[in-house]
This record gives structure tokens, C-alpha cells and sequence, in this order.
């Protein structure tokens, strides 16, 4: 039986990397996968999963309003496994049709994404993921004290922790840091 995968965590753990080899892992075997990237996320080029370490592929792009179900009944029709990367920009909706994916077409569904955004609050997409995935693996990453990176600040301009913004704001590492919960805690001021 096919399963919807939650793979969560911080900014910079190799979410992307894992997806990447994941998905070459399967082609390496003879079969064949469809990769879904958020159409917001350009920062590897429009339509392409890249990774901090360089590897990339290409993928198509999602926006909030896609029928996630029908375009992987019609594109990846025979997809040994779907792989969804940036999955905390999916709608709820979104997450239902990729549990659809799993349930009645069989494929199993294989989302990478942030749990949580910079002010800890979770995306509606992982929340949704969260609650009716059949798999949640976390990847692990680390702050600078050692411990394990749960939390993500997002920098300002002059360097310094924002507490306030959009949830929304793509970035890499000249926006983001993970931190343990306790250093998130005293970045901003809680």
C-alpha cells in the first residue's frame, strides 16, 4: 500500500539532497519519478529542485491553486514515487489530493518541507501534513551551540532577527539560520 511521507525540519538540514538522491535512487533502478517543486521558490531557476551542494533537477511547478491529483494522474501517470519539495507552501487541499495520490492511484507521495516558520508558527501546509501523513521522518540539522536545529530566524537586512513579516518570504542561508529552540527563544526576545 502506497503512503503520503512527511520528511520535516529547519532550514539548511539537506531536505533537497535527500529528494534529489532519493529520486535517483528510483531512476538508477529503471523506474521512473515525478518531482513537484513550489512555483514561488525560483532560487534554484524556475521549475528546478536545487540543493545547497549544488546537485539540482528539473521539476514542475506547483502554485496554490494546482490540482495537485490531476496533474499526477496526467504527468506521472506509471511514476514509480512522486517527490514534493518546499511542501509547507502546499494548500490544505493540496495535502488531501496528495493523500488521494497514495489512496487511489497507488504511488506513494514523498513531501520535503519546513515544519515551522520563523516566528514558530507552523505553514498550513505542514500542519496539514502533519496530521493526516502516514509517515513523519524528521531531518536533523544543527545550531551553532551543537544541539539539535529545531527553530529558523529570519534576518533583517542589518543582520538582526525579525520578529514581525510575512510567513512567506523565500531565502537561503542570507535569510535564514536554525537554531536550537533555546537560542531561537533568545533571538526574539521570548
Amino acid at each position: 500500500m502506497a503512503k503520503l511521507y512527511f520528511h520535516h525540519s529547519t532550514m539548511n538540514a539537506g531536505k533537497s539532497t535527500l529528494l534529489l538522491q532519493a529520486s535517483y535512487n528510483y531512476r538508477e533502478r529503471g523506474m521512473t519519478t515525478l518531482l513537484l517543486t513550489a512555483g514561488l521558490d525560483t532560487r534554484a531557476g524556475a521549475s528546478r529542485i536545487g540543493s545547497r551542494i549544488g546537485i539540482s533537477a528539473e521539476a514542475l511547478a506547483f502554485g496554490p491553486t494546482t490540482d495537485l491529483f490531476a496533474l499526477i494522474a496526467e504527468q506521472g501517470a506509471g511514476a514509480a514515487c512522486i517527490f514534493v519539495d518546499e511542501a509547507q507552501f502546499l494548500a490544505p487541499d493540496q495535502v488531501w489530493q496528495l493523500a488521494r495520490v497514495a489512496d487511489d492511484l497507488g504511488q506513494p507521495v514523498m513531501a520535503y518541507g519546513l515544519r515551522t516558520d520563523f516566528r514558530g508558527e507552523l505553514f498550513p501546509g505542514s500542519a496539514a501534513l502533519l496530521a493526516i501523513a502516514d509517515e513523519l521522518r524528521e531531518v536533523r540539522t544543527i545550531c551553532h551551540c551543537g544541539r539539535k536545529a529545531t527553530m529558523v530566524v529570519r534576518l533583517g537586512p542589518d543582520g538582526a532577527p525579525l520578529r514581525e513579516g510575512a510567513q512567506i518570504q523565500v531565502g537561503g542561508n542570507e535569510t535564514y539560520v536554525s537554531l536550537c529552540r533555546r537560542h531561537w527563544r533568545e533571538a526574539m526576545g521570548r
